[in-house]
């Protein structure tokens, strides 16, 4: 296991490197930059923007802008956020807990339902179960968040049971720990719905298609010609092996609803990651777009690696040498 962690933490690095630097491309490739805006205000001086481009770097070539960034990545300095004037590390680890917070109950409410529902539709194939509950998936995956999202908001504005957008409300710092706990749930309600739904959709079809395969299995028949009954079947033995590719893809599951849940947060206003991210595509904040897609490229490559990780401790015919070879 060392000799695999090792391996795969090295392979990691010109990844990160590749990803970082293709990223650090493109931002330079985009017309103009952060001072674009203050150079057409004819009441700044151009001496002050010559100061805030050597300030931060901006009158530097691009090689050796990404390489002072990177050797600053190596001492846990993500650099300072020309918008906000504040280390980018700590601007992204404000608005980090947030973004976690709803990916990770969107995932569980996904994979809560997603599963059981999986079960039900592939053992009872072509009844109406199988029907209804299959249109709603393709339903649920046809849908963009984003429309979904705005419904979503019309509904709560229209009943008042939940509040329309936003991470906590007006009053939030006055309020004692368990309301703003109880706060904090009633807004995460919506947003994890828009983001959980499609998730569930394309899961819950996943489930179906692994049951109806193994369940004609040579060693699911081996246990029914031993008298187990087809519940202990199912859940004992179908479900188990059904469950692996679920296990590769926590993996990805995260990363993809980081990546999600940047609509999300921009529609129903958020104060998370993918709201930061957004505000700083459209200034140019070069460095807190590179500390976003680092973060990012970092939870998909860990997010891999404890995929592979938990596979091996689930599967005992998956070990680390057949990983090393993938």
């Amino acid at each position: 296991m060392t000799r695999f962690l090792l391996k795969r933490i090295l392979n990691m690095i010109p990844l990160i490197v590749g990803i970082t630097f293709i990223s650090f491309l493109v931002m330079s490739l985009v017309p103009g930059d952060f001072l674009s805006n203050l150079r057409m205000n004819p009441s700044i001086p151009p001496a002050v923007i010559r100061q805030m481009e050597a300030q931060f770097g901006l009158d530097q070539p691009l090689m050796l802008r990404y390489a002072k960034w990177l050797w600053a990545v190596l001492h846990l300095n993500l650099g300072i956020s020309l918008a906000y004037r504040v280390s980018v590390l700590s601007l992204i680890g404000s608005r980090a807990l947030n973004t976690v917070i709803l990916s990770l109950s969107s995932m569980i409410f996904a994979w809560a339902l997603a599963i059981p529902i999986g079960v039900i539709v592939a053992t009872r194939q072509n009844s109406i179960w199988d029907r209804v509950l299959s249109f709603l998936a393709f339903f649920g995956m046809s849908v963009p968040n984003f429309f979904f999202a705005f419904l979503l908001m019309y509904f709560a504005l229209r009943t008042g049971w939940f509040p329309v957008g936003g991470t906590f409300s007006v009053d939030y710092a006055s309020l004692d720990t368990m309301s703003r706990i109880a706060d904090r749930i009633n807004h995460l309600i919506l947003p994890v719905i828009v983001l959980g739904t499609a998730g569930m959709a394309s899961l819950m079809r996943l489930m179906r298609s692994q049951i109806l395969e193994i369940k004609n299995s040579e060693f699911v028949r081996t246990a029914r010609a031993k008298g187990l009954s087809e519940r202990v079947v199912i859940y004992k033995h179908v479900l188990r092996n059904a469950l692996n590719p679920f296990v590769t893809m926590a993996g990805y599951a995260l990363a993809d609803l980081l990546g999600g849940a940047a609509l999300v947060e921009a529609v129903m206003n958020l104060q998370g990651l993918g709201l930061l991210l957004l505000d700083a595509v459209r200034s140019l904040d070069v460095y807190l777009v590179m500390g976003s897609v680092l973060m990012g490229t970092v939870l998909l490559l860990l997010g891999n690696l404890l995929a592979d990780i938990a596979l091996v401790a689930v599967d005992p015919r998956v070990d680390f040498s057949s990983m090393g070879s993938r």
